[in-house]
């Protein structure tokens, strides 16, 4: 493009397999920290995910820095479920109801899968900035408790303060049958009497 004599370059976009090492560099780092700690090497990072180290810290400055992005990545994920899952009330597709037990549900996977990352994070002093991520959540999520008031389908004073309340005391370490055996017994203190 040219103003007036100058050249102008438009900001360059990552190229696709930038992209593309970057999402593996997260997901093994994900998967190795799992299998091995915090203490795991950002080297064996690289070596697992089939890249160079040099391009590990092209993309990541430290373990922190990796395991934070980790972190936040997670949170964006689930305000995007969120998000869909108020899309689809909105729309009329489902009950409000049954997206929020959905949702909760899938929270409760996500944190049980993730909650090796997190203790990374806290060891390592990682500092993940989700909180537009949350806003996004809580509001989709405010939205779809509305809906289950209106439709007389949730509890008139469900909040997603609430939410929180059940969410982020469960232990992390439950089995998949526990959590949805968890999900069973809430189930009747987040909805309407009689449903």
């Amino acid at each position: 493009m040219h103003t007036e004599g100058l050249t102008v370059t438009p900001p360059r976009q990552p190229r696709a397999d930038a992209a593309r090492n970057r999402i593996t560099i997260m997901n093994v780092a994900c998967q190795q920290i799992t299998e091995h700690g915090p203490d795991v090497s950002m080297s064996e990072i690289a070596a697992a995910a089939g890249v160079a180290v040099g391009t590990l810290y092209r993309h990541f400055l430290t373990k922190a820095d990796l395991v934070a992005t980790v972190v936040a990545d997670s949170v964006d994920e689930l305000a995007r479920a969120a998000d869909a899952a108020w899309q689809r009330v909105h729309t009329g597709v489902t009950e409000p109801a049954d997206e929020l037990l959905d949702f909760i549900s899938h929270f409760l996977d996500v944190s049980a899968h993730n909650k090796a990352i997190k203790a990374a994070a806290h060891a390592l002093g990682a500092t993940p900035d989700y909180s537009d991520a949350e806003r996004q959540a809580v509001a989709a999520l405010s939205s779809i408790i509305d809906a289950g008031k209106k439709a007389k389908t949730l509890r008139a004073d469900l909040t997603v303060r609430d939410i929180y309340l059940l969410t982020f005391h469960l232990p992390e370490d439950m089995s998949a049958e526990d959590r949805r055996r968890w999900l069973d017994l809430i189930r009747p203190g987040l909805l309407r009497e009689g449903r």
